[in-house]
């Protein structure tokens, strides 16, 4: 294999033919470039060889399935993808334009070990990438992503032969079949069904429908130019955007979700925009009932009332707050045996008997019609007022470039640990403690706190806070550890604030 090259111009005669690939989209635990500025063609097919080289290599049977999002260049980028793995002796099984839940799903209805997603997940047109996974249900994390790096940037892929191709039929029909089964709706409800143009308008109107739920449509029309807004219902873009149509249509909630459909975000009856980390404490309680004695894993970016809530606490649940990353909090709920993870990203992982441990945004849908179906009498701003009050941040992102944020976020976690350490206060009150597991979580005195983490998928840092008491004092806590994180100069503007 020949070494890829970090950097070709386009339009070149060694761009249609070199494979060109920046070190850089390899990630935590998926793989992200700008496509063509950062990947071209034959990159991606010296992708899929190395991806097949580390399955031979680690052993595992040669079949994978593979998908692709709803973007104008993705089956031509996993047309190459296949290439290259079929180079390495890959029998290779194409379940076409999916969401990458359905993609996990089909490890599991096609009895294969590996899996391969082209997608962006929620990044803008103009990006693409790659999701992959050898043990079910869960993806590749650092270990594996550095050693397919290496694999791949070192020339090191091998090929093989025994490669082969099959489009596969089906596998939407039973994806949808699985997660709906026989379940109908009891009671009436109205749905604004949010998919942005994205992947998911080909799957989750049907999904709602097929459960007797009225739809109320909410861009749905399969549109790979995304004109209304990118799909990402962690942006508040989107999220008012189902406000709206929760308050135009009288809708009893809005459910809407990202490019690749294994995210879901919820607005309520009152076009109250739910920070996915608030739904997930609804959802923990509810299942809390029908579970008792629980685990469920948050990342570190969610609420802090997975561990303090009175109901949860209740029932006997158990909070254990883990990495931010859809496959650390994959791998982190089957190692303990969680009934359930959740993310403020909203990516929730709902483990067995209820799911299958992957992120699925239409599993969640499913189950959170489910939920209301259990409770007749409530609306879903009642289970929203039912919580105890936080106030809570969105999600901020300042920039700061690929080749940084990680010695950055390496300073900024050694001063906000000093201070700390030096009996110094935040917002004005002591500092109970600093979790290091992902970044920095600064935890005060009364239970509220702030993080400070690297994103794992863009040039940004990650930052999150949430006050117990008042929205004056979450101001003043972003004041505080934003004054930190402007110690550092290559720290740029933040994607949104307070």
């Amino acid at each position: 294999m020949t070494k890829p090259i970090p950097e070709v111009t386009p339009n070149t005669w060694s761009f249609l033919r070199d494979p060109m690939i920046k070190p850089t989209g390899f990630r935590e635990y998926d793989a992200r470039w700008k496509y063509p500025e950062e990947i071209n063609l034959p990159g991606m097919t010296a992708l899929g060889l190395g991806l097949g080289t580390q399955m031979r290599k680690r052993g595992i049977a040669p079949v994978i399935a593979v998908g692709n999002d709803y973007r104008d260049y993705s089956l031509a980028i996993k047309n190459a993808l296949i290439l290259g793995l079929m180079q390495a002796g890959i029998q290779v099984k194409d379940i076409g334009p999916a969401l990458s839940p359905m993609a996990y799903f089909a490890q599991f209805h096609l009895d294969v070990p590996a899996v391969a997603m082209v997608t962006a997940s929620h990044n803008p047109n103009g990006w693409t990438g790659v999701k992959m996974g050898f043990e079910r249900p869960l993806t590749h994390g650092p270990d594996e992503m550095s050693e397919l790096r290496d694999i791949v940037l070192n020339g090191e892929g091998v090929t093989h032969e025994g490669g082969s191709y099959e489009f596969v039929e089906g596998v939407k029909e039973a994806y949808i079949d699985d997660l709906v089964g026989d379940f109908r709706i009891s009671r009436p409800l109205k749905v604004v069904c949010a998919t942005g143009n994205g992947t998911a308008s080909a799957f989750a109107p049907e999904i709602f429908e097929r459960m007797g739920v009225e739809v109320m449509p909410s861009h749905n029309r399969l549109d790979y130019t995304f004109p209304n807004y990118n799909p990402n219902p962690e942006a508040m873009e989107m999220l008012h955007d189902m406000s709206d149509t929760v308050k135009s249509s009288g809708a009893d909630m809005a459910l809407g979700f990202d490019g690749d459909g294994d995210r879901c975000g919820v607005v309520d009856d009152e076009g109250e925009e739910i920070f996915a980390d608030k739904v997930g404490v609804i959802m923990a309680r509810d299942l809390a009932k029908l579970y008792p004695n629980a685990t469920f894993v948050a990342d570190v970016k969610s609420t802090g009332l997975f561990a303090s809530d009175p109901e949860l606490q209740a029932h006997g649940v158990k909070a254990d707050y883990w990495k931010t990353g859809h496959s650390h909090m994959k791998r982190r709920v089957k190692e303990i045996n969680a009934l359930a993870g959740f993310e403020k990203s909203g990516h929730y992982f709902l483990a067995e008997p209820i799911g299958r441990g992957y992120d699925c945004g239409m599993r969640v849908a499913v189950e959170i019609c489910k939920l209301m179906d259990r409770n007749p009498d409530q609306s879903m701003s009642d289970l929203r007022k039912a919580l105890p009050k936080t106030w809570s941040t969105p999600t901020m992102s300042p920039y700061a470039a690929d080749t940084e944020k990680y010695d950055i976020l390496k300073r900024l976690v050694d001063k906000l640990v000093a201070k700390a350490d030096a009996g110094e206060s935040l917002a004005g009150r002591a500092i109970k403690e600093v979790v290091t597991v992902n970044g920095a979580r600064v935890i005060l005195d009364n239970g509220s706190w702030g993080l400070v983490r690297a994103s794992s998928n863009t040039p940004n840092l990650v930052v999150v806070c949430e006050s117990s008491e008042s929205e004056e004092e979450m101001r003043a806590i972003f004041a505080d550890i934003d004054a930190v994180i402007r110690t550092e100069p290559g720290v740029g503007d933040y994607d949104q604030t307070i």
